[in-house]
Parts: C-alpha cells; structure tokens; sequence
C-alpha cells in the first residue's frame, strides 16, 4: 500500500526557512501529481503547491507564491517544499498529495507536518 510521509517540520522563528519532504512508501507511483497543501488552525485546507508527474510543470497558490518552492528528488519518490522568510501566518500543518493522472487512479494524503513558526 502506498504511503506518504511528510517530513521537516518543527519550530522555526520568523525569517528562517525550512525545507519539508515528502516520501512515498510502499509502493510506486504511476502517473501521479504532487502537491503540498496546508491548514491552518480554524482554517479550510488550501493548496500552497503543486508539480507535474515529470516535474517540468509547477503551480503556486496565493497565499505563499514567493516564498515557496516545489520540487521533486533525483530520488523519483520524494517531493519538496521549500520554505523561505517565514512568518506566524504560515503556522499549520503541511499535507502531502499525490493526485493521479489517470481517470480510475487512486489519490494519497500524507498525515502532514506541524510547521510552527514563532519567536
């Protein structure tokens, strides 16, 4: 069964950056988008990020265009996010999605990361 884990969060104070990743397990992935998502506490799930199955194509969402990048490892089973210039409003617990390219393929969710950022 595949499985994704996230990973590289914690607490950083604010300026700092972070680089989270995400492994998949258990399996390989066939035709699979990657995307990084975040919810904040008392907030909706939102989209921060997303990369293409070859990696060529990426996609940023609003709320931290600018201060993020997506990117996948040599190693076809893992994802990045890299997060710069950190702020307490990107506190929230970071997910891990790989969505399928196929109509009858099946999607997966990490059980995310707490990234905390405070001083």
């Amino acid at each position: 069964q595949v499985q994704l884990t996230e990973s590289g969060g914690g607490l950083v104070q604010p300026g700092e950056s972070l680089r989270l990743s995400c492994t998949v397990t258990g399996g390989t992935l066939d035709r699979h988008a990657m995307a990084w998502y975040r919810q904040a506490p008392g907030k909706d799930r939102e989209l921060v990020a997303s990369i293409g199955e070859s990696g060529s194509s990426t996609y940023y969402g609003d709320s931290m265009k600018g201060r993020v990048t997506i990117s996948r490892g040599d190693d076809e089973n893992v994802v990045y996010l890299e997060m710069n210039s950190l702020n307490p409003d990107y506190t929230a617990v970071y997910y891990c999605f790989a969505q399928s390219q196929r109509i009858e393929g099946t999607d997966y969710w990490g059980k995310g990361t707490l990234v905390t950022v405070s001083s």
